[in-house]
């Protein structure tokens, strides 16, 4: 379900994260699909089970789980996820046009490269 790379320079725990949203966003987890125990999650990636502990609790803050006291941790609906994760990548959309602009390029640069690419997937 989740591979870790350890040579990333990201924490464990975000690598976690971002596996669970992607598996979430995609609905290869559906809503309300109940996650592996910490302790199992753990086990499964040879990790600290407090790594997995922070992974989730962060997750549950961002609203993409929600845990029930004595069950365990479980997807949330996934239209929210998807809506989640599409503000997600419009903050980072935001912060690379930034910091392009502070290193010169124009706005008709910026939206050349975002067509190009648009091109090319089309194609393909």
């Amino acid at each position: 379900m989740i591979s870790l790379n350890f040579k990333d320079k990201r924490p464990i725990y975000e690598q976690v994260m971002d596996r669970l949203k992607e598996l979430m966003v995609v609905g290869a987890l559906p809503e309300n699909t109940q996650l592996p125990s910490v302790r199992s999650m753990a086990v499964e990636l040879s990790i600290n089970p407090n790594t997995i502990q922070r992974a989730y609790g962060e997750l549950e803050r961002q609203g993409y789980i929600y845990s029930i006291k004595g069950k365990g941790n479980f997807v949330a609906e996934n239209e929210r996820l998807r809506d989640l994760k599409i503000d997600e990548v419009k903050e980072k959309l935001i912060e690379v046009i930034e910091e392009a602009r502070k290193l010169g390029l124009r706005d008709e640069e910026i939206i050349s490269v975002i067509r190009q690419h648009g091109e090319g997937r089309e194609r393909a």
